[in-house]
Formats: structure tokens, C-alpha cells, sequence
């Protein structure tokens, strides 16, 4: 009776394998605990007449002899590691001229772990930081990177980029020592995804990106033209204000930084009435100020002529003020004309907005991980969080 209920047992769980994860040509032979009894160990074999295939052209190729039994990490099951346990042969490829291993549909190379099990993993390091999915699925670290990398290459070399209609291109700061990441990525209506990533932030960091891109329309940022002009507005002010109080004369300026940043609509009534009180004074800040916001008026044009006419008499009149941080700004704007005029000639279809909340996505991507020591331990992370990559087909979901 105890002999039966133990064949019962093990055919059960053999039954739900072959149910969820079963392979053309072999066949799952038995289940047994470990000695220690910590592990499940299942026994795989050839089905009966079953070609091995090669590993280097896949194709079938007669034995030549076999190789020590290897165990193959599974996905855990009921809180116990899992283990396949197969005898590896080796086929004489008369179309490779060599003797090579056989190739196994669950492995991948000379992984230790099945190719579902880190697709398993993987998944959860999408969610979790890669440290705790190997404490949570008691592993280590390395087989989770190994899973990560295997899931994004596959992702790398079968996604289909198709038509791209835009792209952005930023840059963040991934350690000390001025190390920044230049990241690409497709900011489409449909579809916004990491497209490549890049190491430093030089032109030499884009060895053939836009060979395969094409032609594309470059478009100045403007969200960091907004960003620059209040950076020279609050120089400016903190310039004014220590001169003021160093003078011994009214702080005027005090407690006014969010007040002259602010967008207009976004301020509370009590800030209404101070900036309006503050604008009759004849300051500097005041002046740059005003500048500031009359600029704000380019965004409304539809025309890249009328923007650009626009665009130079608010330049002349800015060289014109003697604010030498409103200047610097000016000058800048001259030197990048055309490609603030880019925006009106793509018909304002373009914001930057998704590029920085994407960058945000990376941020939290390189925080979670508690600090990755290589770029491609960076590379691998942000591709499997934000590249949006197929994965590899699994004959069941595992949760």
C-alpha cells in the first residue's frame, strides 16, 4: 500500500509537467526527494528513438556518447528547489565536422538554470530589485543576472522596431565622477519604450544608431529651454538680493523664488497679490522677470516664421538689458535657431515631458538594483525594465 501511494504521488507530479512543460523527443521518467530532503529531483530521458540534435546547427545528428548527469535548476515548487536531472549525449555532426554536446528545448548553452525558471525569474526581477528575488527564491544574485541577460537578449534580437515617428534622447548620471548614460528612446503616440542605450554622452557614443534609424528631425528640448531660463532667473535674483541686504536696504526679494518660478496659473491668491506687488518695483530681477514670461508667448505660434520673428526680436531685446544671465540665455538661442524652430515645423507634435518621465523610470530602475558595479549589469536592467521586449515562448505561466 505505501508503495502504491508513493508511484501515485510521483505520477501526479509528473502528470502536471507534462501538462505545463513537456518537450518533443524526451520524456519525464521519475520524482524522488533528495537525501536531504530539502529538493525534488526529477529524472529525464531520451524518448525511444529520438534523435539528439546539434548544438551549432540544430538540426539532428547521430550519438556518439554520453556525458555525467547534469541537474538543471526548475522553478520551485511548494517551497522546494526543483531539479532536472538528465544524462547528456553527444552527436557526431558530420555538417559541423565536430562532436559536439546535444542542444536540450529547457536549456540554454551551459546554463545550469532552465530556460522557464528564468523566464520565472526574470519576471519577478521586473518587480522586485534583483537582490531580493534571489533572497525570495532562495538564490543568488549571479543566476539572477544570468536570467535577466538571457530574457533580454532574446528580447534584443527578435523585437521588430517597425516605423519610428519620434525619439528622444537625454542623458542621466549613473555614478560619481561626471559617468553618464546617453539613453534613446521611441516617444510615439502608440508606443514609448527604451530604443538603445549608451555609454558616456559623447557623439562617439553612437557607433550606428541613427544608421539604422535614418534621417530624423532634431528638435531642441523645450523643457530644458524652460529649465535654463528659470536656473538665470534665480541667479539673478539671489545675485539681487544679497546686494540688497548687504545695501542694509528692504528685503524685498525674500521668501520670492517660487513666486518669479511659478507658472502664473499655478499660483494661490496670497501669491497673486505679492508678485504684484513686487513687479512695481524697478529691479533687475523684476526686469528678467518680465522677459521670461513674455517669452512664454513663442509657444503659442503655429508658424516657424512668424515663431522665428518672434524668436529674434525677443533676443535683440533681451542684448539690450544688460542682465548679462538673460544674455548668456539669448546668445544660446541664437546659436540653436533652427532646432528650437524644429519644434513649429513638427507642428508641436513632439514633448519632451515623456522623455523626462521616462528618465524618472531609469532613476528608480538604477536605485532599486541598490547599485549595479558594471554597465551592463545597468545595460541589462533598464532594457528589461523599459525596453518592452518579447520574451521567450513558455508553455505555461508560471505565478
Amino acid at each position: 500500500m505505501v508503495e502504491i501511494r508513493r508511484r501515485f504521488r510521483a505520477m501526479e507530479l509528473i502528470t502536471i509537467l507534462n501538462r505545463c512543460h513537456r518537450f518533443r523527443g524526451f520524456v519525464y521518467q521519475h520524482a524522488h526527494f533528495s537525501a536531504d530532503k530539502k529538493s525534488i529531483e526529477v529524472a529525464v530521458r531520451p524518448r525511444k528513438g529520438s534523435a539528439a540534435v546539434c548544438s551549432r546547427c540544430h538540426l539532428p545528428a547521430p550519438g556518439y556518447d554520453q556525458l555525467a548527469e547534469r541537474r538543471f535548476e526548475f522553478i520551485p515548487l511548494w517551497g522546494f528547489l526543483v531539479f532536472l536531472l538528465y544524462t547528456m549525449r553527444r552527436v557526431n555532426c558530420r555538417r559541423c565536422g565536430i562532436v559536439a554536446v546535444e542542444e536540450v528545448p529547457w536549456g540554454d548553452g551551459k546554463r545550469t538554470l532552465t530556460k522557464a525558471y528564468m523566464l520565472f525569474l526574470a519576471r519577478w526581477a521586473r518587480r522586485l530589485s534583483w537582490k531580493e528575488t534571489a533572497e525570495a527564491f532562495r538564490t543568488s544574485w549571479d543566476k539572477v543576472f544570468d536570467a535577466v541577460e538571457h530574457v533580454v537578449t532574446f528580447g534584443l534580437e527578435h523585437r521588430v522596431l517597425g516605423q519610428i515617428d519620434a525619439i528622444g534622447v537625454d542623458e542621466i548620471q549613473y555614478a560619481k565622477g561626471h559617468k553618464y548614460l546617453t539613453l534613446v528612446y521611441q516617444i510615439d503616440l502608440d508606443v514609448t519604450r527604451l530604443l538603445w542605450v549608451g555609454r558616456e554622452r559623447t557623439i562617439e557614443s553612437f557607433p550606428g544608431f541613427f544608421t539604422v534609424i535614418g534621417d530624423a528631425l532634431h528638435i531642441l528640448d523645450r523643457f530644458h529651454i524652460v529649465a535654463k531660463m528659470n536656473k538665470a532667473l534665480d541667479e539673478i535674483r539671489a545675485g539681487e538680493s544679497r546686494r540688497i541686504a548687504s545695501e542694509g536696504g528692504v528685503p524685498v526679494l525674500k521668501k520670492s523664488r517660487w513666486l518669479l518660478l511659478k507658472r502664473e496659473e499655478n499660483l494661490k491668491t496670497e501669491q497673486r497679490f505679492r508678485l504684484r506687488d513686487l513687479l512695481r518695483y524697478n529691479l533687475k530681477t523684476v526686469r528678467a522677470y518680465l522677459l521670461k514670461e513674455a517669452f512664454q508667448q513663442l509657444w503659442d505660434y503655429n508658424s516657424p516664421a512668424w515663431a522665428g520673428k518672434f524668436l529674434d526680436d525677443w533676443c535683440r531685446q533681451v542684448m539690450r538689458s544688460r542682465i548679462e544671465p538673460m544674455k548668456n540665455i539669448a546668445r544660446s538661442l541664437r546659436q540653436h535657431r533652427e532646432l528650437i524652430l524644429n519644434y513649429f515645423r513638427a507642428q508641436k507634435l513632439l514633448s519632451s515631458g515623456v522623455v523626462e518621465g521616462l528618465n524618472n523610470k531609469a532613476k528608480v530602475t538604477m536605485r532599486k538594483s541598490y547599485g549595479f558595479r558594471t554597465f551592463r549589469c545597468l545595460e541589462l536592467a533598464l532594457y528589461h525594465s523599459l525596453g518592452k521586449l518579447p520574451e521567450p515562448e513558455s508553455t505555461h505561466e508560471f505565478f
